[in-house]
């Protein structure tokens, strides 16, 4: 019963955090596969911890017919096996210069129609495809031009920084990983991977299908106009990969501890002794961290880093809430 308690918190938090970013400067992202994209990663997470898909099923509420099915739907077409049905309906509208909605629902007849019906609407909300024809829709792919309009320089920094916070923490990745993980088509990375090459940012292993990529260090700068999906993203992955090494460890914690965290809630109000030091705590905690940081990489740059070594990750944030009888 707590696990479960504690499971729901954290999911009625994430959502929290979902729609403000889904809903930042008064931008509407698409939503539509998150539920989807929600389940399989559960399923399959669950399976490379070992648990079997009889018990997943049942941890789903679900008889195993129904889950096997659910997972298979939610993965592949019933039209070609093997690929997603976003991927195939893109790659179908691609290939043509116009196509209708009954033509789409006709190719992939095989499949659930509200389920291809759903991909049609992610696919224009993402702006990958474009609809004209009113109730009785058509569809084409979206240029080259219109593509390369919904990635301005703002949002093409944003993307490079968090292309190498992916790779910082979850790296070395293929293309294909990378590209699963951004939730974007592999030739779409050809270009920002080509530019963090070029800069440095990057490096590459081997070549072909086989190539790997990875980032040795993350710097997103106080104050930077761009990056802040990377630094968002780094903070969430600091926080919950912290959790999950400390629930790997249940045992008594201690100050000597190097894996865990405290979280400190302290109350102040205008006149306070105090209010002064507690508000400069996090000031003072990010300098000495950043001057450790210089140090350490300035030793680093002179020495090879061994093939197994210890990486430390130290989360600092703080928030201010006001509080009040109204």
């Amino acid at each position: 019963m707590t696990v479960e308690l504690l499971i729901h918190a954290i999911v009625h938090q994430t959502t929290i955090l979902i729609a403000q970013l889904a809903t930042l400067g008064g931008a509407r992202a698409p939503l539509a596969q998150v539920a989807t994209q929600v389940f399989l990663d559960l399923a399959r997470e669950l399976e490379r911890q070992g648990v079997s898909r009889k018990v997943s099923a049942d941890m789903f509420g679900l008889g195993l017919r129904t889950y096997r099915r659910k997972i298979q739907r939610l993965s592949e077409s019933s039209t070609e096996r093997g690929r997603s049905l976003w991927e195939v309906v893109l790659e179908f509208i691609r290939g043509r210069e116009t196509t209708t909605r009954h033509e789409v629902l006709l190719r992939f007849s095989l499949d659930d129609e509200a389920q291809v019906r759903s991909v049609l609407r992610d696919l224009v909300d993402s702006q990958l495809i474009v609809a004209h024809g009113g109730s009785k829709p058509a569809y084409r792919a979206a240029s080259d031009e219109e593509l390369l309009a919904l990635r301005s320089t703002s949002a093409a920094e944003g993307q490079d920084d968090l292309l190498v916070a992916l790779m910082y923490r979850e790296g070395p990745l293929g293309l294909s990983a990378i590209a699963s993980r951004a939730q974007v088509e592999p030739h779409l990375l050809e270009a920002p991977l080509e530019r963090l090459l070029t800069a440095g940012r990057v490096q590459k292993t081997g070549s072909g299908e086989t190539a790997l990529y990875e980032a040795k260090a993350l710097v997103i700068p106080l104050g930077a106009a761009n990056g802040w999906e990377a630094a968002v993203f780094d903070h969430f992955k600091a926080v919950t990969k912290t959790i999950i090494m400390r629930l790997a460890n249940q045992g008594a914690t201690s100050p000597d501890d190097e894996v865990g965290g405290s979280t400190y809630t302290i109350d102040i109000w205008p006149g306070h002794p105090l209010a002064e030091e507690v508000r400069g705590t996090l000031k003072q905690v990010r300098s000495d961290l950043s001057a450790l940081r210089a140090r350490v990489a300035e030793h680093n740059r002179s020495h090879e880093r061994p093939d197994a070594y210890e990486r430390f990750v130290i989360y600092a944030g703080q928030s201010v809430v006001s509080e009040g009888r109204d």
